[in-house]
């Protein structure tokens, strides 16, 4: 048993410096892409402090605020992605598929309907429209998906998300059509999944969200570890089965919300990325979580970098580029699990 965990733990510890490593690689290829070109040597030399003011200017007010926002959202969406489907038992559980996204999609449009922009101080308020948004969806669905004698029902929330997700989808379209045509264009930007445009005002309203219920999420993943034995078996153990669903389902909705605010309408990172952590990492989620994690900063920054650069002088939507990538593996995913 000691031989296996210790087997465990060097899988992760492997997994984790893999993916720090190509992280590192992904970030210093993405700081390098843009209309404006800087060599490696002028990144490492601009962020020492040395850089020319153009070169400054481009890393410290547009690039880095940008790639930041990336990052931490790519490591919201993959650990949301995680709870989502720990709690849910479900391996096509995702805040997207389960209408999270498009509440906090609405509470979107509900703040540029009232603050008409997504710049300045008003800025640190849209994850708390977005969280708003998100929260009230998610107690449409919990109340939908919930049975008086046995809780929150894991297969109701997928069935129940789905058409949650319909409903309100259609209700912020018929917001966004209301909009002036500049508001409009933006909506429609941050539909799609752009990350045009984000600045420090923009890591700051997100920072907190990830610092402070990540790492909570991993203190408790003993916890999540114990909803894949089943409601009757986590109970048998001392569990309050009930009560822990419900509040790793709200931190699960806080942390996608909160990323969704600050990267847009981007799907299937939630699902893909927990998958591809549980492959390498094994089933244990104080194992997994953190390469969950990593594995969406990797993803959402390399999508953004894709849709910076290959299509240049036209910059696609980093959620398009998920979006390509996740469709097919979603269909993938959706195939294995019915055979």
């Amino acid at each position: 048993m000691e031989q296996l965990s210790r087997s465990r733990v060097r899988r992760a510890l492997i997994a984790s410096a893999a993916l720090l490593v190509i992280a590192i690689a992904v970030i210093a290829i993405s700081l390098n892409t843009g209309s404006l070109r800087l060599t490696p040597l002028a990144v490492l030399r601009t962020l020492l402090g040395g850089g020319s003011s153009d070169e400054n200017l481009v890393m410290f007010e547009y690039r880095l605020p940008r790639i930041i926002v990336t990052m931490l959202a790519g490591i919201g969406l993959g650990i949301s992605g995680a709870i989502l489907q720990g709690v849910s038992r479900n391996a096509l559980a995702d805040p997207g598929i389960l209408g999270i996204n498009a509440g906090a999609a609405l509470g979107l449009m509900l703040f540029v309907s009232f603050f008409r922009s997504m710049e300045g101080p008003a800025a640190l308020l849209i994850p708390l429209f977005t969280f708003m948004g998100g929260a009230v969806t998610a107690v449409i669905i919990f109340l939908f998906a919930y049975d008086r004698h046995r809780g929150i029902i894991p297969a109701r929330l997928i069935l129940v998300g789905i058409a949650v997700a319909a409903g309100i989808s259609s209700l912020t379209l018929l917001l966004s059509l209301r909009l002036d045509p500049n508001i409009y264009a933006f909506a429609a930007r941050w539909l799609a999944g752009s990350v045009w445009g984000r600045e420090w005002e923009h890591v700051w309203a997100l920072l907190p969200w990830i610092v402070l219920l990540v790492p909570f999420v991993y203190s408790r993943s003993r916890t999540l570890d114990l909803f894949a034995m089943g409601d009757d078996a986590a109970a048998s153990v001392g569990s309050p089965v009930s009560r822990d669903r419900i509040i790793f389902l709200s931190i699960a909705v806080a942390i996608s919300c909160a990323s969704v605010a600050m990267v847009g309408g981007i799907g299937f990172i939630g699902l893909a990325a927990p998958h591809i952590a549980r492959r390498l990492a094994g089933p244990q989620h104080r194992f997994f979580l953190p390469v969950a994690g990593m594995v969406g900063l990797v993803i959402l920054v390399l999508a953004d970098t894709i849709g910076r650069s290959v299509f240049q002088p036209n910059a696609i939507p980093a959620g398009v580029v998920v979006a390509a990538i996740g469709g097919p593996y979603f269909l993938y995913l959706l195939f294995k699990t019915k055979t």
